[in-house]
């Protein structure tokens, strides 16, 4: 099988019944995953998910990954997408009116789905802002019949209030004992805010200020459904409300913050907003399978231009032109990536794969890996940004979990990335880069003897992790990091008042105390058997050497007062000197653990671009052997 043709298949692949594609909205393209029945019948209701943004979009990806699932398996198609400026669509000019652009995205997404199913009814499923983009976007449409809003954002001010207390409670949380960072980018322009990592233009601000869906005389559409929270319900919706006048059901469940405002490793999905989600759906008109009509809807091997991104270059390159694709990989194409190429004609076969931070899927926090893979590839790298098996838009193996941030076969999911890599585009230099977990399985894999050139480590918490152990067990980045945090709280009453009330939980603070001072003898008597060449089990400063003695580049960078840097000092110890310029550490001031902040983003994205762009000194020196020398933190 040649390599075109294998990587024309990678592109049209599936995970389960959903098709990764891209569809047009005005002058520009959009990401999509469609979810068809399985059963080969359609119903004459399709559903369009508008999704939240920022970062709970980021949480809830699952969640929506859910709902469209069990919409599609009910017989039902489902159209989710990101709008542009999000997920994997192409950017979004910085001043623009984002709400004006995404209703009109919703809109071009519904007429999508009419287009490839066939189907003559469409209802808009939205969450948070999406519910508002769906309700301002089916009061100008004939086509939607119908809506189904979960915790709607009903007034813009409100919401920006909410904005803006998140905002603040993030900015108290810095050190501001350090020196203050470049000015955040999107505070540097006039009128705009950045929130968790994610960006509202002036203009969007001052459209939502407008919005106020309260003063509505009567519901946009005659067949609504709305959802709230079990508490502290945004909507007025009442429990167990009966269809009344203007035919809207209004209910009030749980699972909104489970889904919405949870960490991705543990959000969930909530079954009892899916299972009345499908119950109201069910009631619709055209809700009973039909048997497709052929001529009514174009597959996704009919639909026009190829399943392809094109990216214009940017100011500094504009006559670059990238290129990205889905792609589907591994054994049975468990595994689902964004391939972002550099310009035809590069010839270098150079690669870079971005693996998940945490539970976060491919994008990663603030949308990192989205900005750093169109930047690579304008450098000539193509770039992988890939799920792991059970995260993301990856399928799950039988038998294991989802969103397991540590699963026991991510080496063997790499390894099928780098030999897809390698037979897809004759790929010859691999470079392994991640944040956090993704960092984790970077040097793993590495450790296991993948055939990588370099890897890029941001903001590493551990370099082990045990079969059994859960991420809300004692962590040792905790044991390294907390101990000073405690002894400033011991003088504090609010603290102690937590305490005797029963809320601080103080056997996990006795066995913090208890672990450090081991670790610290360990880490001493494990320098003393490295001289004496005594190899012991998970020894990080012994797979340190190894790694750079067969020529891998090794990058850490670390926000200032992360916990990886202590527990790198004191698993790795001595070792980390005699790597001498072969192991580079930076670090960071004013960045939190995922950067959420634009100004030291942007900082981490510098140098680690440096560091894959430039090629080491110590590569040409004819010595393969160690050094002695210092490793000074910048």
């Amino acid at each position: 099988m040649s390599a075109e043709v294998q990587l024309l298949q990678s592109s049209v692949g599936a995970i389960g019944s959903a098709q990764a594609l891209y569809f047009n909205s005005g002058e520009h393209r959009l990401f999509g995953w469609l979810h068809r029945s399985l059963n080969g019948l359609r119903a004459d209701v399709g559903v369009v998910v508008c999704q939240p943004f920022g970062y709970e979009a980021i949480c809830a990806h699952r969640g929506m990954r859910a709902f469209a699932e069990a919409i599609a398996a009910a017989g039902m198609p489902a159209l989710r997408f990101d709008y542009l400026g999000t997920g994997d669509s192409p950017e979004i000019d910085p001043e623009a009116d984002q709400l004006q652009i995404w209703t009109q995205d919703v809109l071009a997404a519904a007429e999508e789905l009419r287009l490839r199913t066939g189907v003559r009814h469409v209802c808009l499923l939205g969450f948070r802002l999406g519910a508002l983009l769906a309700t301002l976007a089916a009061a100008q449409s004939n086509s939607v019949s119908a809506l189904a809003v979960v915790s709607p954002i009903i007034t813009g001010r409100r919401y920006l209030r909410e904005l803006r207390t998140t905002r603040m409670a993030a900015a108290l949380a810095l050190d501001h004992s350090e020196p203050d960072p470049p000015l955040d980018k999107q505070d540097a322009r006039a009128g705009g805010m950045e929130v968790s990592g994610f960006a509202f233009s002036a203009a969007t601000l001052a459209a939502l200020a407008k919005v106020d869906l309260s003063t509505l005389q009567s519901p946009p559409l005659p067949k609504m459904l709305v959802i709230d929270r079990a508490t502290m319900p945004v909507a007025g919706a009442q429990a167990h409300s009966p269809e009344g006048e203007g035919r809207t059901t209004r209910v009030a469940l749980p699972g909104l913050v489970e889904m919405l405002m949870t960490p991705p490793q543990f959000a969930q999905a909530p079954k009892e907003m899916i299972a009345v989600t499908l119950d109201w759906l069910m009631k619709l008109p055209g809700q009973v399978p039909a048997m497709p009509d052929r001529t009514a809807w174009r597959p996704i091997s009919e639909s026009g231009p190829t399943n392809e991104l094109t990216l214009a270059g940017n100011a500094s390159a504009p006559e670059v032109v990238r290129t990205e694709r889905p792609v589907f990989f591994g054994a049975d194409a468990l595994l689902f990536g964004i391939v972002t190429q550099p310009p035809a004609d590069e010839i270098r076969r150079r690669a870079v794969i971005l693996l998940n931070a945490g539970a976060d899927h491919h994008i990663c926090a603030s949308r990192l890996y989205v900005s750093m893979a169109r930047r690579w590839a304008q450098h000539g790298y193509v770039v992988l940004r890939m799920d792991l098996a059970g995260l993301g838009d990856s399928g799950t193996r039988p038998g294991r979990a989802e969103d397991d941030v540590f699963p026991h076969e991510a080496v063997d999911d790499i390894r099928a990335a780098i030999e897809f890599l390698r037979s897809s585009y004759g790929i010859r230099d691999v470079t392994l880069a991640g944040l956090c977990s993704g960092a984790y399985h970077a040097l793993r894999a590495a450790v296991a003897g993948l055939s990588v050139n370099r890897i890029l480590m941001v903001n590493p918490q551990n370099y082990f992790w045990k079969p059994g152990e859960t991420l809300r067990g004692l962590q040792l980045a905790e044991v390294v990091r907390n101990p000073g945090v405690y002894r400033e709280r011991a003088f504090s009453l609010a603290a102690w008042k937590r305490m005797v009330t029963g809320q601080v939980n103080i056997l996990r603070i006795a066995k913090i105390y208890l672990q450090r001072p081991l670790l610290a003898v360990e880490s001493t008597l494990r320098d003393i058997a490295r001289r004496l060449h005594i190899r012991l089990p998970n020894d990080l400063g012994t797979e340190l050497e190894e790694i750079v003695a067969r020529g891998v580049r090794v990058v850490f960078v670390f926000a200032r007062d992360e916990p990886g840097i202590g527990l790198l000092k004191l698993q790795a110890g001595t070792s980390v000197k005699r790597l001498a310029e072969r192991c580079c550490i930076h670090t960071i001031n004013g960045g939190d653990h995922v950067f959420t902040r634009s100004g030291p983003r942007a900082m981490m994205e510098k140098i680690v671009s440096d560091e894959l762009l430039a090629r080491p000194e110590w590569l040409d020196k004819p010595s393969a052997s160690l050094k002695t020398g210092g490793l000074k933190f910048e």
